[in-house]
């Protein structure tokens, strides 16, 4: 293995003929051993090459175990420094992640942590957005359908919808109702104020499963329907497909109270829809509908609503607090308009 010629030169020319020459245990201690020096010393940046070089190199040979306890330290020094997000600082973790692999759970300690980092020194709350979807699609490819779910709808870029979309689709081939998998996308994009992303999710959604199952095509509507003259929906034999289009075409026009006939188009649908019983006329599911109606229509809750577990998890995971710390603040959006596509 060539010298190394940095200011960490001196460790890692020291650590990384040891992995190479198969003594993974004595190049872990080294590696913490400098990097603990450094760190004390507030040499920060030369503890970070050190440490990100040795997991990357102990990781490719299969030691996960070092490697990941690497990827923490790496972590703790971030937090010592203040490392801020940004393509290097996350092009490191990322690489890392991929390098764990998904046997045992290394990754997912290396996952959790990193998110944490960027949710507190990002600019996203949720944690930052291209290493929740990089973190999806990593997922995704592996098959870890319901993993990567949650890291798709936290990013809420226009990428993560389409993927998530796909990945919905695959998904409910495999069995269940598509309708369910297309609320899964819609509803938690549309709660958290992203009409871009739900927009692009129901859309592409609607595009690949006809695809692969042409005959969920309503034989009454072949073509697509023209709602506004800038939209349109695939009518479909499933009525939650149907709804979800609407929804997202609902919520685009709106303009808090100041639509009337809007916010009245809005009750109609979720009206209608939910008089038909199924999914939407559950308890969970109504409030976040009506979450979403007081969001995007100023249409108020009721005096009194009972407990929203689905609600609650959809907050934690797009970075809102708890339940029952203290009065809820009320969020207020304005929406885009009729002429423009929506909010990212």
């Amino acid at each position: 293995m060539p010298a190394v010629s940095s200011p960490s030169s001196r460790a890692l020319n020291a650590i990384l003929p040891l992995v190479a020459s198969g003594q993974p245990y004595e190049a872990h201690q080294k590696a913490r051993t400098f990097a603990s020096r450094y760190n004390k010393s507030r040499q920060y940046d030369t503890a970070i090459d050190v440490l990100f070089q040795s997991a990357r190199e102990l990781l490719k040979v299969g030691q996960q175990g070092s490697g990941t306890d690497l990827t923490l330290f790496l972590l703790d020094v971030y937090e010592s420094k203040g490392e801020v997000v940004n393509d290097e600082s996350r092009g490191r973790l990322t690489q890392l992640i991929a390098l764990t692999g998904s046997s045992g759970s290394w990754r997912k300690t290396i996952i959790d942590r990193s998110i944490a980092w960027s949710a507190k020194h990002g600019d996203c709350p949720a944690g930052d957005q291209d290493m929740h979807h990089y973190i999806g699609e990593l997922l995704y490819k592996d098959g870890a359908f319901n993993i990567a779910e949650p890291h798709f709808l936290a990013s809420g870029k226009r990428d993560s919808a389409r993927l998530l979309a796909d990945m919905m689709v695959e998904w409910s081939a495999a069995g269940g109702a598509p309708g369910i998998f297309a609320l899964r996308g819609t509803l938690p994009y549309l709660q958290n104020g992203n009409i871009l992303a739900a927009r692009t999710f129901i859309f592409q959604f609607i595009s690949q499963l006809i695809s692969s199952r042409p005959n969920i095509r309503s034989p009454l509507q072949t073509s697509p329907l023209p709602v506004t003259p800038t939209s349109e929906i695939t009518h479909t034999k499933e009525p939650l497909l149907n709804f979800c289009q609407l929804a997202v075409l609902t919520c685009q026009r709106a303009n808090r109270d100041k639509n009337q006939a809007i916010r009245e188009s809005w009750v109609r649908l979720c009206g209608t829809y939910q008089s038909k019983g199924g999914v939407l006329a559950t308890r969970e599911v109504r409030a976040v509908l009506q979450e979403i109606a007081t969001l995007y229509f100023a249409i108020p809750p009721p005096r009194t609503q009972p407990d929203n577990p689905f609600g609650a998890m959809l907050s934690s995971m797009m970075g809102g607090g708890p339940p029952g710390g203290g009065a809820p603040v009320r969020r207020l959006l304005s929406p885009a308009g009729p002429s423009t596509p929506g909010l990212d």
